[in-house]
Parts: C-alpha cells; structure tokens; sequence
C-alpha cells in the first residue's frame, strides 16, 4: 500500500507537470534597468539592453497567457490569440495618455506612456500592461524617425518594432488596394457588359443560391427571402448593376512609404483599360485618384476598433467606397469583396506583444495619426490587457497627437465601440513646447533650437500653459480624472516645472508632477505612479 501511494504522488507530479500553466505577471525577478549619464542615443540604448531582454513566451507567461495563446515571430515579438475563455474585462485603473498640441519638438507621450508603464510595473511591482500604437514607414524613415517611446523608456528591440513588426500595416495595404482594384475593374465591367454576363459573372449558377459574398448586396436590396431565378429582369439589374459616379469615389489606394509624387495619379492608361463609347468606337476607362498613407486607410480604423474577427468582418463590409448616380452609397459588402478583406486581415486582427526596457509587457496594434486616422491602439489590444491585468491591474492606452484630437476621438469613438471608460487621463507636455506655443520662436525639424528653448522664460512659460489648461478642461468634461506629466528635458528649470505645475491644479488635474522617464526608466516616472496614484486609480 505503501509503495502504491508513492506510485501514485510520482504520476500525478508528472501530469501535472504536463499540464499547461498560467503563471501570474511578476516583476523583473531582481533585475535592474541599467541606466548611464549621459544617456546614450536611442538605438544604443536598444542595442545595450537587448541581450538582457526576456525570451518573449517568458515575457508572455508573466503577463497571464498560456503557451497556446502565443504565436511567437522570433525571440522579441508574438502574436497573442484573443481570449474568449477569460472573463469580459471589469472595472480596473484604465489610463489613456495623451498631450499638449503637438510641436516639432514633441511631448512624449509614447515615451511616457511606456515610462509609467514600467514605474508601475518594475518600480511598484503592479500589475500593468502598456498598450500603443504600431508607427507607420513614413514618419520612421523621415525626421522624426520611429515611435519606440526613448531614452530607457522605450519597446525593446525599436528595430523590430519600427520595422515591420509582425505585418500589420502590409495586410492593410493589401486589403485597402485589394478593393481598390474591385471597384476600378467593376465600373469597367458595368459599362462594357450586359445584364446576363453580369449576372452570369457575379451570380453564376442560379440554383446553388446566393454566393455568400453576394448575400449583403440582395439584403441591402431586401431580396435576400428570394431565390436568384425568381428575381426579374428590374430586380437582377438591381443586383449587378452599382451604377457607380466616379466623381464621388472617396476610396484611395494606400502605401506605407511618403511618395509625394504619387498623392496625385492617373490610373487605367493601359491599352486593355477601355469601354464602348456607343459609338460604335472605343474610349479609355481613366480616372484621377491618389495614394494615401497607408494607416490613413479605414480599414486601419476598422482595425482599431474590432473586438474580434467577426466584428471585423462586419465593419469592413459596411465601409462605404463612393455613391451612385442616384445617391445612394456604395460598400466594401455592394462590392463583394468583405471576405476578402477579412481573410487578408485575419492575422493582423491579433495583438503583438513585446517588452519595455525594464521587461515591461506591451501590446502593440493599430496605426497612429489622430489628425488622419483614428490615432489610438487598439480596442482588441486594451481588451486583453484589462483581462490580464485583472481587476486591480493597470492598463496604460495611448492616445495619438493632440488632446483635441487624439484624445477626443478616444473618447468619442473607441470607448463607444469598446464599453471601456478610464480611470484617468495623464495629459502629457513639456516646458519646450509650451514655450513655442505661448509664442516662441519657430521651430524647424533638425534646425539648432533658439536659445529661448535653452534658458529660463516663465513668460512664455506662462503664456503657453493656456493650450495646456485648455486641454485639461476638456479632458475634465468627460467625467474622468486628469493627471498632467511634465515631461523633464534636460535644460527645464525648477521654477518653470513649478509655474507649470501651479496651472495645472489651478485648471482642475487632480496631480501634476514632473516626471523624468526619459533618463531614469520606471524610476523616473514614480512620482507620476505613485505622488499622481489617486489620481490615476479608478474611482
């Protein structure tokens, strides 16, 4: 009997071993962030401590996912499964971060967004989940270069997140053009076809029924009760025929590189791009259109505020493309190409997970731009960040360019679409940039500063707080708590953070503190954790 039970503790410590495990998220195990004075460039910064980086399934099991959850691109990054087996996210410490006007100088609110991150996570050993925004090709390969967050508040490694990352930003180009080119080669096809090849072409064998990619075209109709073979001539040529004006297409084709010489362009120039012109002749089926930015795409914003693929797939069908002659708008589901689209996108529609400086987990997806796109990281994203978290967990948001962009459309949008509301708002600025905006001089992108950035100037200090205080009374009509960072160069002086500081409690934040991230990693920001907590908790 004896022999027996140790038999049986030896086979169940072996099962159990099998089992897959959850383990809760801890912090960095005693391993502290490294930090030199002066602080060294970003991309040296990246290459010293990406050696000392988590392996990221270790990073994953921290943060609460289990192996088969994670579908790991390398050593750094890996797509995470959206969860439909842990419970719907509960009130928790929900933070968005957002700033001033944007300058040329920039606030930082990527960098302080991952800075507070890390001072919850590794200096007051929180739970805490950052999530922010994929940067797009244009910006990186341009002056302002990528959007890792700086100094030793940054994602790890920044060539791996500026770069490409897990693809993101490609299936939206792929998708976007993919309808494009439907809508281009479909007014080709209604001028230079009949009813019957129409209908032969997008219906086919009428007695297999509707086509499932045909199905929101006859339910936008109201025929969709209807069997293809009962409809008559008037009611099939309502299906095939979208009839589109060109004149109100507002669907471009999207890249993620800045090619200037291509926001204006001809298409269908070739030699097989003609219609009839009922002449008995033939004329050339051209048109003026464009190239935007790809994150500028709406299928980027569909992607951004998706709970999940079938979510997605069902805002992709309704973007509306342009209209027809009789005004009527017409879809990405007229078309017939939502399916496509999904399947284009059904690997992007899954966060990214990566880690900070300080081993921090973060989820990134969705583009940025608020001033052309929605701007904010993802519902998808923030909604398994909170479930990780847990109830006492903190999840810090990123919400691109200006407040009363960025921050409004955060409101106003992605939290509709969510059900979330935040705790707080960290309203992000610095004493350059306010500055500049109480009339400074100008500021052009790699041009020396004036020396009224480099020294002391409580008058425009002063007068640029009124952007700043506007900000916090809108953020305040929102209902939630506002918290303003004062992100730290290295030429502020005490008496400027101070005036800054006084301003802002005078406008209504309920903190307001100088935090120096930038420099000093998580302990850096722990005034901004800690000295602005009951301002970041939830109520």
């Amino acid at each position: 009997f004896f022999f027996s039970i140790i038999a049986l503790s030896h086979l169940t410590r072996r099962f159990s071993a099998s089992l897959p495990r959850r383990r809760t998220m801890s912090s960095t195990s005693g391993w502290k962030l490294p930090v030199s004075n002066p602080v060294p460039s970003d991309i040296q910064i990246s290459k010293d401590l990406t050696p000392h980086l988590l392996p990221i399934s270790e990073v994953a099991n921290r943060a609460g996912l289990d192996d088969a959850e994670v579908l790991n691109w390398g050593p750094w990054k890996a797509k995470i499964k959206l969860s439909s087996t842990r419970p719907p996210p509960k009130p928790a410490n929900y933070i968005v971060v957002t700033g001033i006007n944007p300058t040329p100088l920039g606030e930082g609110k990527s960098t302080t967004t991952v800075g507070l991150a890390q001072s919850l996570s590794s200096t007051l050993g929180k739970r805490c989940i950052a999530c922010i925004r994929q940067p797009s090709q244009g910006p990186t390969f341009g002056i302002k270069g990528g959007a890792a967050g700086g100094g030793y508040s940054q994602v790890l490694p920044m060539t791996e997140f500026n770069l490409h990352l897990t693809g993101d930003i490609h299936a939206v180009v792929a998708a976007n053009n993919l309808l494009a080119s439907a809508l281009e080669v479909r007014m080709m096809h209604e001028l230079s076809q009949t009813d019957g090849a129409l209908w032969k072409r997008l219906v086919g064998d009428e007695a297999e029924g509707w086509s499932r990619g045909m199905r929101p075209r006859v339910r936008k109709l109201g025929l969709e009760d209807r069997r293809p073979e009962d409809l008559n001539a008037e009611e099939r040529r309502s299906v095939v025929r979208l009839d589109i004006d060109p004149a109100t297409i507002t669907w471009k084709r999207v890249l993620d590189t800045c090619d200037r010489h291509l926001r204006t362009v001809k298409v269908g120039l070739g030699g097989a791009e003609t219609t009839k012109d009922g002449l008995g002749g033939r004329k050339q089926h051209d048109r003026e259109t464009g190239f935007d930015i790809a994150v500028a795409s709406e299928v980027m914003t569909v992607l951004a505020v998706s709970k999940d693929l079938k979510d997605m797939r069902g805002r992709l069908e309704r973007m509306v493309v342009g209209y027809s002659r009789s005004g009527d708008p017409v879809s990405c589901g007229d078309l017939g190409c939502a399916g496509a689209l999904a399947v284009l996108m059904k690997d992007a529609i899954l966060p990214t997970l990566m880690q900070t400086a300080e081993r921090t987990p973060v989820l990134v997806h969705a583009g940025p731009f608020a001033n052309i796109s929605l701007g904010n990281s993802s519902v998808a994203a923030d909604f398994e960040a909170m479930k990780l978290v847990g109830e006492d967990g903190y999840v810090v948001t990123e919400a691109g360019f200006g407040a009363d962009i960025g921050m409004e459309k955060f409101f106003n949008i992605k939290c509709r679409a969510s059900g979330l509301t935040p705790s707080c708002a960290v309203i992000v600025a610095t004493v350059r940039a306010l500055k500049m905006h109480g009339g400074g001089p100008p500021v052009k992108a790699g041009q020396p500063l004036a020396k009224e950035y480099k020294e002391e100037n409580l008058e425009l200090v002063e007068e640029g707080c009124s952007n700043l205080v506007r900000h916090v009374e809108n953020a305040l009509k929102f209902g939630v708590k506002v918290v303003v960072a004062v992100n730290k160069f290295a030429t502020d002086t005490e008496a400027e953070v101070a005036a800054v500081i006084k301003r802002s409690l005078e406008a209504g934040a309920s903190a307001a503190v100088m935090s120096d991230h930038w420099a000093k990693g998580g302990d850096g920001a722990e005034a901004l954790a800690a000295g602005g907590g009951e301002g970041l908790q939830a109520p």
